[in-house]
């Protein structure tokens, strides 16, 4: 064999005996991993923790569809669709709104790259871990940050604002819609124009409330608003809904530096997603299966109605805060109305370890809660009801769930 290889290779050029050598066989040192031999298996669990939640039927359909060009101009049309949703969905008139390739944290780091220069001041209400994020990026750009920092359950009210937009005079104020670490739903009505008094901007991340609570980003002032798609919409994460005014606009074409990001420049994804009345330029690769998935997702919200879908989640989380007081569960966040309805919060109750009650609920019924996260990981439970998982049936399941699990690990402390 290797006296016909040689022959061979003399017969053939410089060039092109040197790619045979190159194809000449060797042993591969990382074999074929086994596991990848068998076919994917998914367990069958109903998400009822914070997001991602469970995929609409449609919505599903949807990832199962053809590929087309990123840039074709079908592809152009989808992306049309999705941006008119993002506006109805955000009660926005917007030109500059789109999706971002990427979790609800490239929305916001979209939101802070391009809003944010070195100096800047930055006023962030940290009541959680959404904030405490605001707080790290914000610092990685060199703006100047300023947290105001509440435990978890807090809430900010106009006059602490206030009193913080005069003391660190910021361009940019960040607030937390749906605190989903702490179960929190945080008010914006007249924050808006608070800010703007005071020459700042208003930055809110919706991604655990869009969809689940009332928000009107137009009438409320919010300059730059984003959201995530594994929540209420029951979408795949990797996509993300992102909206900014014409001010926020303003103070992007200001800028006296470029983005850090390349990837996220705020000039470049405007005209990807046209909004900036130019023909469309290469970008980047779109998750264009995931924008089939979102642009469903989006289609059933407005066949359903925001109306219809807020009154789902109250009715639907004041019913499972009925059923957990029932088992004489106590609700982490004692006001009502600062209550999030999409993600319920409970006090992990004394002598127990969420970890075990977690555990047993995934293990015995398939069905998947969480614990806290960032300042509250350790002090409590969180059950989310997220679009299509918002019913009465879904809140039995869980509790009945929760009250074999209580049982079970106070059994075993004994």
């Amino acid at each position: 064999m290797f006296r016909a290889l040689a022959k061979a290779r003399a017969a053939l050029g410089p060039r092109e005996a040197g790619l045979a050598q190159n194809m000449a066989p060797h042993r591969l040192p990382v074999p074929p991993p086994e596991a990848l031999r068998k076919p994917l298996s998914i367990p069958d669990r109903l998400l009822l923790g914070p997001g991602p939640s469970n995929l609409a039927p449609r919505v599903l359909e949807a990832g199962g569809l053809q590929m087309i060009g990123h840039m074709s101009k079908e592809m152009s049309q989808i992306m049309e669709e999705i941006k008119q949703g993002i506006q109805y969905v955000f009660q926005t008139r917007n030109r500059i709104t789109l999706a971002v390739s990427g979790s609800g944290h490239c929305a916001l780091e979209v939101a802070l790259f391009n809003l944010l220069e070195p100096g800047d001041s930055f006023l962030v209400g940290v009541n959680g871990i959404w904030g405490q994020r605001a707080v790290d990026i914000g610092e990685r750009l060199g703006a100047r940050v300023h947290p105001m920092i509440k435990d978890p359950g807090g809430h900010y009210t106009l006059q602490e604002v206030e009193e913080g937009l005069a003391q660190h005079k910021p361009v940019l104020l960040f607030l937390t819609h749906g605190e989903s670490s702490s179960g929190v739903m945080q008010p914006l009505d007249g924050y808006g124009d608070l800010c703007h008094r005071y020459q700042c901007l208003l930055l809110v991340d919706s991604v655990a409330s869009l969809g689940g609570a009332p928000i009107y980003m137009d009438h409320q002032g919010i300059d730059v608003l984003y959201s995530g798609s594994q929540k209420i919409l029951n979408s795949p994460p990797g996509t993300a809904l992102i909206s900014f005014s014409d001010k926020a606009k303003q103070k992007f074409d200001a800028r006296k530096t470029k983005p850090f990001s390349f990837l996220m420049d705020l000039q470049w994804l405007a005209n990807l997603w046209g909004c900036d009345g130019k023909p469309r330029m290469y970008h980047h690769t779109t998750p264009v299966i995931g924008l089939y998935s979102l642009r469903e997702s989006l289609a059933l919200i407005v066949e359903r109605g925001l109306e219809e879908s807020w009154q789902l989640h109250r009715e639907a989380t004041a019913y499972l805060h009925g059923r957990l007081q029932e088992l004489g569960l106590q609700l982490f966040v004692r006001d009502p109305a600062i209550r999030l309805p999409t993600v319920t919060t409970v006090a992990v109750p004394a002598g127990y370890d969420w970890r075990d009650i977690v555990s047993y609920i995934v293990d015995h019924f398939g069905i998947e809660i969480t614990g806290g996260l960032g300042p509250s990981v350790g002090k409590v439970l969180r059950i989310g009801l997220l679009g299509c998982n918002a019913t009465r049936e879904n809140v039995d399941r869980v509790t009945e769930a929760l009250k074999e699990a209580l049982q079970h690990c106070s059994r075993n402390k004994l």
